[in-house]
């Protein structure tokens, strides 16, 4: 049976670039903008503070685990913060992979596990908005073993290390989703914790080629047209053909990176009955022509190549 989460997750190609403890006393704010990072924090002892653009500040207890699968605008503070939000404060680098933040002669009142990750997937914009904005899980045992491996690996040098990082990130993005807030905000979460909803979008992974109608989908999932349509969009986000559409097109993005696939054989696998329509629709979508988007992949195989290792310089 088909998987989306793990399909996904699977897609999104995750690479942790950057895993490292931190500790802070006093009060203190780091705040930041990024480009769409993955970043996740797990508490190991103390509590701190999470404030994310457009949601209420998160405290964060030892045991607790945050996950932006897509971090923009926002900020790890003190229990109680500094009095103005503009103040960030400099974290400094006490040992290798290990900083403090706030006042570095009190005795540390919070350590946290915080780390980065990156996809190289050539479309992971559209596959992260199908995950939650951000996912909460509070004393979770199975994240616990797979962060404390996390770090384990990150911090040794062993032969495999990109690949087990790689894995572990994967399963810890898995892990996370399911196990914390993630219906909260629409998207494929959601849809996948409503049996109809979630047999829709099996259907679509499973069988991407099918030439789906929303009526196909309804009478796999034993829902009326209309039905099927309002609460797929309102769980996903997007209706059930534009669903279709994205992973149709998420999928010929990754077969058109590898080479020795050609663009009829592409546009057979995703359910367009010739390469010329398949070129039409590609090219609406994604804004260049099939043929000119692989070569871009051939000739620029490290475009989504990001380190943010002066994440907490």
């Amino acid at each position: 049976m088909s998987d989306p989460l793990a399909e996904v997750i699977a897609m999104l190609k995750l690479r942790s670039v950057l895993t490292k403890t931190v500790t802070g006393a006093g009060r203190w704010r780091v705040s930041r903008s990024d480009e769409g990072l993955s970043f996740y924090c797990a508490v190991l002892e103390g509590s701190c503070r999470l404030e994310i653009e457009k949601h209420e500040p998160l405290t964060l207890h030892a045991g607790d685990f945050i996950l932006l699968p897509a971090a923009y605008h926002f900020a790890l503070t003190s229990l109680i913060p500094p009095a103005a939000q503009t103040i960030n404060t400099p974290p400094i680098e006490v040992a290798d992979r290990h900083f403090r933040v706030g006042d570095p002669l009190a005795a540390p009142e919070m350590l946290a596990l915080v780390g980065h990750c990156v996809s190289d997937s050539s479309d992971s914009g559209l596959l992260v908005s199908l995950l939650p904005e951000f996912v909460c899980v509070r004393d979770e045992k199975r994240l616990a073993l797979l962060m404390g491996l996390l770090k384990d690996e990150a911090q040794a040098q062993r032969a495999g290390k990109a690949f087990i990082l790689a894995r572990v990130t994967e399963l810890l993005f898995i892990e996370a989703i399911r196990s914390g807030n993630a219906l909260i905000t629409p998207g494929l979460i959601r849809g996948l914790e409503d049996p109809r909803i979630a047999q829709a979008i099996r259907l679509i992974h499973q069988d991407p080629a099918r030439r789906w109608t929303v009526k196909a989908l309804a009478n796999g999932c034993a829902l009326s047209r209309s039905t099927l349509f309002e609460r797929f969009t309102e769980m996903i986000g997007i209706t059930p053909m534009s669903y279709l559409l994205a992973w149709r097109m998420a999928l010929a993005k990754q077969m058109l990176c590898h080479t020795g696939i050609t663009i009829a054989a592409v546009a057979e696998r995703i359910g367009y009955g010739s390469a010329s329509a398949f070129s039409v629709a590609f090219t609406r979508y994604v804004g260049t022509s099939p043929g000119k988007y692989a070569q871009h992949c051939a000739a620029r195989p490290g475009d989504n190549d990001t380190n943010p290792e002066n994440y907490y310089r």
